[in-house]
């Protein structure tokens, strides 16, 4: 029992201390989350939302689903990651009814075996997004 518990202790501390920030070159600082955490071998991305770099979300709805997942993909080769390693996916949507744009737009990007994903109909997202998409990446 005596050896037990230094045992869990030196695992504990060791998967502490190998959690990493992984943020694309020029991402913003200061913020009160961030852009991605490497945990265990896991890349665990934010929601990412579809703003241009000035902070302009575009008109057109696929234009905007594009954005989205760019700014995935950054994040996901900031960690030595691609599209093809997700193993989940969650998409927040203003409006189900943009349920196909958005299907259409992400089945282009994703390869197959797509991971899981959830698809969640949201009242409200910030500024202007209709759209918010997280994912967990695994190699």
């Amino acid at each position: 029992m005596r050896l037990i518990l230094p045992i869990f202790l030196l695992l504990t501390l060791a998967a502490n201390a190998e959690k990493k920030v992984v943020a694309p070159p020029g991402s913003p600082t200061g913020r009160p989350f961030s852009p991605g955490i490497l945990s265990g071998g896991t890349l665990y991305v934010a929601g990412q939302v579809g703003r241009d770099k000035k902070g302009v979300y575009p008109d057109k709805f696929e234009d905007e689903v594009k954005l989205t997942l760019d700014s995935i993909g950054e994040i996901l080769k900031a960690g030595g990651f691609t599209f093809a390693d997700l193993v989940a996916v969650n998409v927040y949507l203003t409006d189900m009814e943009l349920f196909e744009k958005m299907n259409g737009v992400y089945t282009s990007v994703i390869p197959e075996p797509r991971p899981v994903r959830t698809t969640v109909g949201v009242a409200k997202l910030v500024g202007k997004a209709r759209i918010e998409i997280t994912v967990t990446a695994r190699k």
